[in-house]
């Protein structure tokens, strides 16, 4: 979807599910568009002796894609997920324990990681996991004449010079993490920033909307 300027943001429809898994503690899809990613969290569990940590809760990330191995490209997916989530959650109330973030692509049609990101916050929300704030994630792209595009389709990220991905916090609309690829100014990357920040206003809005019809149909 394409931006004019910060206080004209859109995205794509959303749509998300929780608990739709019965054996993860915590589980979710969510779809951006055609994008759509399903998330499974199992833990608080016991950790092998090789990853514990004394002072709190181990954090492992692993990515699926869509048909074969993981590449080096979901490695680094992996990692930004991972460092997103340790920031996030409250880590030192488990100690000595193990948490498994398991994502599965089911269809990538752009935006990628940012609904990695948004899947990975509703099910570690559905496991119920003590959290200092939530997080989103936002995707933008700069087109070849400078136009920055949110949201964008996996055509728009073939056809742009840069790509940039933020994950923002809830409480202050803080950047938590970066993922960048290509060419730009720091101009540039102040204008994704804050258009990040606007947009993920309505996203954590969305999530809002979503728990909350979530529980008014089991009340």
């Amino acid at each position: 979807m394409e931006v004019c300027g910060i206080s004209n943001v859109t995205l794509r429809d959303f749509s998300c599910e929780q608990s739709l898994l019965s054996r993860p503690d915590g589980s979710s899809s969510f779809m951006q568009g055609d994008t759509s990613v399903l998330a499974g969290v199992y833990g608080p569990a016991e950790v092998k002796v090789s990853k514990e940590i004394y002072d709190r809760a181990t954090l492992e990330v692993l990515i699926q894609p869509k048909v074969g191995l993981p590449s080096v490209k979901e490695r680094s997916q992996e990692q930004n997920v991972r460092e997103t989530c340790e920031a996030s959650l409250l880590l030192s109330l488990h100690p000595r324990s193990s948490l498994t973030l398991v994502l599965q692509v089911l269809h990538d049609d752009g935006s990628l990681l940012s609904c990695f990101l948004n899947a990975a916050c509703m099910a570690l929300m559905d496991a119920g996991l003590p959290m200092s704030c939530l997080f989103c994630g936002v995707t933008c792209a700069i087109a070849v004449d400078g136009e920055i595009i949110t949201d964008p389709t996996a055509a728009q990220e073939k056809e742009c010079r840069a790509l940039l991905t933020f994950a923002i916090d809830s409480k202050k609309c803080r950047v938590m993490m970066s993922s960048t690829k290509g060419s730009f100014s720091v101009q540039e990357l102040q204008q994704c920033i804050a258009i990040s920040q606007k947009a993920s206003e309505k996203i954590f809005q969305f999530y809002r909307d979503s728990v909350q019809r979530r529980y008014s149909k089991n009340l």
